[in-house]
């Protein structure tokens, strides 16, 4: 049996308003011992902020071990690739826990890194201190690059477009970490215990959660509940291997050695 990673931002939810079909498709692998996790590129809340979001919005049995997100795979990354530790940050506190896990010391006093992560209160100063530290030396590090995120009345700005204000600002060039590149993945098996052919990628971004799957050789399947649908499939030239309108479709449905 497969384990499913699921995607949060327009697969479990849009915004603050709960997808009907994931939270009946998602009780359906409690009830059958399916195992499953979250992968996300959304580096804005701790695991356990992440549940309390998801239990405000009507789910259950979720537990906050569970999730592994952006910020965790960027400070992991990090520590493993570079030298030094003084951590400057635009983020939320799930930016804030990876770090402090990660042994990182937060400081606005000459630091090594600049960790960019989603924070919709930021504000044009702070963009202005994090560019000053960048400007001085310190290394630009995006939690992710999403261009766009879903909410319930349409889209809003993803924090990729505010890494890309930031290496258009500096010359610089943040690493490539999360969706769709294999770190954020490699990271997470390696936190869960599990190899690639031991999941399948679950996600409504063609751009970020199925590339992911294209570019690690991971079976993919594709919800039509957030950024994209199935006619931007040619057009972006990203084939998932199964394609469905919600959830609620893969209740009578099995693909690879995953079945309901």
């Amino acid at each position: 049996m497969k384990t499913l990673l699921f995607d949060l931002d327009g697969t479990m939810y849009r915004g603050d308003a709960i997808i009907e079909s994931a939270k009946l498709f998602l009780e359906a692998c409690q009830k059958q011992n399916i195992p499953y996790f979250f992968l996300t590129n959304n580096s804005m809340r701790t695991r356990e902020e992440n549940v309390a979001h998801m239990e405000k919005m009507g789910y259950q049995g979720i537990k906050a071990e569970q999730f592994y997100n952006s910020a965790m795979a960027s400070a992991q990354y990090v520590k493993a690739h570079y030298s030094g530790d003084k951590a400057y940050y635009l983020g939320k506190a799930g930016l804030y826990q990876a770090l402090k896990e990660e042994g990182f010391r937060i400081t606005d006093q000459d630091p090594d890194f600049v960790f960019v992560g989603l924070n919709k209160e930021a504000t044009y100063r702070e963009y202005s201190q994090a560019l000053t530290f960048l400007l001085q030396g310190a290394k630009l590090i995006g939690t992710n690059q999403d261009r766009v995120l879903a909410k319930p009345d349409g889209f809003e700005m993803g924090n990729g477009s505010v890494v890309a204000m930031f290496e258009y600002a500096t010359n610089q060039k943040s690493p490539n970490i999360a969706k769709p590149h294999t770190p954020i993945l490699d990271l997470c098996l390696q936190h869960f215990h599990l190899q690639k052919e031991d999941v399948i990628l679950i996600g409504d971004n063609l751009e970020t959660d199925i590339l992911l799957g294209k570019n690690a050789g991971v079976e993919t399947l594709f919800v039509q509940t957030g950024v994209h649908t199935a006619q931007d499939i040619p057009r972006l030239g990203i084939e998932p291997d199964h394609v469905v309108s919600d959830l609620r479709d893969c209740l009578d449905f099995s693909f690879g050695s995953f079945m309901l």
